[in-house]
């Protein structure tokens, strides 16, 4: 009965140690979870069965959760699941001709500092110096870099 109750704490431990690392990067609560049970597991194999099996369950663990992550990165079972595509388009892209700077418009939503407005009855990701607009300001345009719209608030 104790071994089942080990190894169960110490399987169960190591799948979530390996979910942590796979799925749910970062120090998270199934991570920590995941590490407490393989140490109370371990911890309860020298309490039940003294140090030499202690420290046999300790090096099994230790080497069990090192070929599950090598075998899980490996295999590329995981590689489904990360993002292949890249976007190549740019905001406002062929869209700003006839803009020019003193246009004025209306914000569409908040600009915090970037977000929508109408110039000239079309719709442009616009951003401002670093304040923030609530949508319906009324707004004009201060410089027109690259594929980014200035904008600032009219009084």
């Amino acid at each position: 009965m104790e071994w089942t109750i080990v190894l169960s704490l110490v399987i169960i431990g190591l799948g979530l140690v390996v979910i942590e690392v796979i799925f749910v990067p970062g120090t998270t609560f199934v991570g920590v979870a995941g590490f407490v049970l393989v140490v109370v597991g371990v911890g309860l194999s020298f309490r039940y069965f003294g140090s030499s099996a202690g420290w046999i369950t300790a090096a099994g663990s230790a080497t069990a959760a090192g070929l599950a992550l090598y075998f899980s990165f490996k295999g590329g079972v995981w590689a489904r699941f990360s993002l292949k595509n890249t976007m190549d388009g740019k905001v406002n892209e062929g869209e700003m001709e006839g803009l020019e700077t003193g246009t004025e418009g209306i914000t569409l939503s908040a600009l915090r500092p970037v977000g929508k407005a109408e110039l000239q009855d079309r719709t442009y990701e616009v951003k401002t110096m670093g304040t923030y607009l609530e949508a319906g300001t009324r707004i004009r345009v201060m410089q027109i870099l690259s594929h980014q719209i200035i904008v600032e608030p009219l009084n």
